[in-house]
């Protein structure tokens, strides 16, 4: 009856995810139901299991959102991001419609644009471009997805998506773990993701469709389909789209990419050449948590990348952004919803996992033929799919099994950092399942169905992220990491 417990829980989560209730009421709910069916006390489960392992997550990772969230917010209202997108609609035109959407994805979140705030200002370019090239807008989701939420996320060294921050604390490992076989992680997904794409395109204008074909959905749209995905974009949406103060000015295209440039060479500055010449040894002492500098090192150079971007922004955009606070403020106010989300999920699974059943679900993924990566690999795909989130999945898998993987690793002779990138992988596959926030997101600013685009969706976000991570995981095994 425990394990019965879990799954019904999981199957309520992920199915009023999918019907669009929110996670923050989902996620306790869920969490409380699989108590009660494991006849464990729900009340103590709530306020000390699921509100500390909610607390424990908000208190380590909250800088990261805080940042990330205002830096995405600064990029927005100073025109920056979509200068940028100008930039590559005008360089690369119609006939490379695809490949600048992708590129364009690519640009914004690897150098530390929020996902959401990426999705809502190259929805208006993908537009213009695909009207230009005549191509159905039913692909449009599949290309921005393909940017935003595929290497970018997971693969690429040094990435400061959450999820590339997440396994660091519990293997002491940079967010430029691995870099080799992300570089060609990164490659295979590209390529299998831009080959899709171009293949779906060419079908299309085979059978004569093109972009005019969207008109038609619009006009014969249910109305009040049309009114929930705009309140599910604005659920979603943490970078408060109608809040601040935007600048229709757009600045040059080196000024508004130094930003970006600063978030990755920042990062790397700090994780490669700062920290490892640093003396952190004041934190062993007990007020600091008697913690390694390794196991804050990723956090902490990705939080001064971002507020060293932030600063170079500010002075470079000063006159740009003429109502700074309103915009300072919009940005740290979208920062809440996001963190609230995924810390709610990351309660949850520390319920699941202080449940007498999930000792049969870990005896069962420890005990996976293949050895510890495919086990993690596994073990952070299915989480992330359950729960429709890749960062939150990957808190869940590695906050009950990491200290059993880390053991693991040092008994196989497994380089931290291969587990490091396998993990982070993993959760970026089957996280973009249909009731997956993004997915739902980026589709209601498209203006497209699951039914029109979502298959496209699966191919570009998680089929070349499942070929990319069976290559890194026989690539690692063979030759090790580098």
């Amino acid at each position: 009856m425990e394990l019965a417990g879990i799954l019904i829980g999981l199957a309520l989560l992920v199915w009023l995810a999918y019907r669009g209730w929110s996670v923050l009421l989902l996620a306790p709910a869920a969490a409380m139901l699989a108590a009660a069916l494991s006849a464990e006390p729900v009340l103590a489960h709530w306020t000390q299991t699921f509100m500390q392992n909610a607390a424990r997550f908000i208190a380590q990772f909250f800088p990261l959102f805080l940042l990330g969230a205002l830096f995405g917010k600064l990029m927005e209202d100073s025109g920056a991001v979509r200068a940028i997108a100008a930039f590559l609609t005008e360089k690369l035109g119609s006939r490379r419609a695809m490949f600048a959407v992708v590129l364009g994805g690519a640009l914004v979140t690897y150098g530390g644009v929020s996902l959401f705030v990426a999705f809502f200002v190259l929805a208006p370019m993908a537009h213009a471009l695909f009207r230009e090239a005549n191509i159905p807008v039913r692909l449009m989701p599949a290309a921005i997805a393909l940017g935003t939420s595929t290497f970018t996320m997971s693969a690429m060294p040094g990435t400061p998506a959450i999820q590339n921050a997440i396994p660091m604390p519990f293997f002491g490992t940079t967010p430029f773990a691995a870099p080799g076989l992300g570089l060609m992680a990164s490659a295979i997904m590209l390529g299998v993701g831009l080959w899709w794409l171009s293949w779906r395109e060419a079908q299309a204008r085979r059978a004569g469709h093109g972009y005019a074909e969207n008109e038609v959905w619009d006009k014969k749209a249910d109305p009040t389909v049309v009114r929930e995905r705009a309140s599910v974009a604005r659920e979603f949406d943490p970078a408060e789209i109608d809040a601040g103060h935007r600048n229709n000015a757009l600045p040059g295209i080196l000024t508004a990419a130094l930003p970006l440039l600063v978030v990755i060479g920042a990062n790397f500055v700090m994780n490669v050449i700062v920290f490892p010449r640093l003396n952190a040894s004041f934190l062993a002492e007990p007020r600091w948590g008697g913690i390694t500098l390794q196991s804050v090192a990723g956090v902490w150079g990705v939080c001064v990348a971002l507020a060293s971007a932030i600063l170079v922004l500010v002075i470079l955009q000063w006159r740009r952004l003429p109502a700074l606070r309103k915009t300072m403020d919009a940005g740290a106010n979208a920062s809440v919803l996001p963190i609230m989300c995924t810390a709610s999920l990351v309660g949850y699974g520390g319920v699941i996992a202080a449940l007498p059943g999930f000792e049969l679900v870990r005896d069962w993924v420890l005990s996976i033929d293949g050895g510890p990566l495919v086990s993690l690999a596994l073990c952070a795909n299915l989480l992330a799919a359950i729960t429709g989130s890749a960062s939150g999945g990957l808190t869940i898998a590695l906050d009950a099994l990491g200290p059993a993987y880390v053991g693991l690793a040092a008994q196989h002779g497994i380089d931290p950092a291969l587990m490091h990138r396998v993990a982070v992988m993993a959760s970026g596959t089957l996280d973009s399942l249909p009731h997956n926030g993004a997915v739902v997101t980026l589709l209601a600013v498209c203006g497209s169905t699951h039914r029109e685009s979502y298959f496209d969706i699966v191919m570009t976000s998680i089929v070349s992220a499942l070929i990319a991570l069976v290559a890194v995981i026989a690539v690692g095994s063979l030759v090790g990491t580098f």
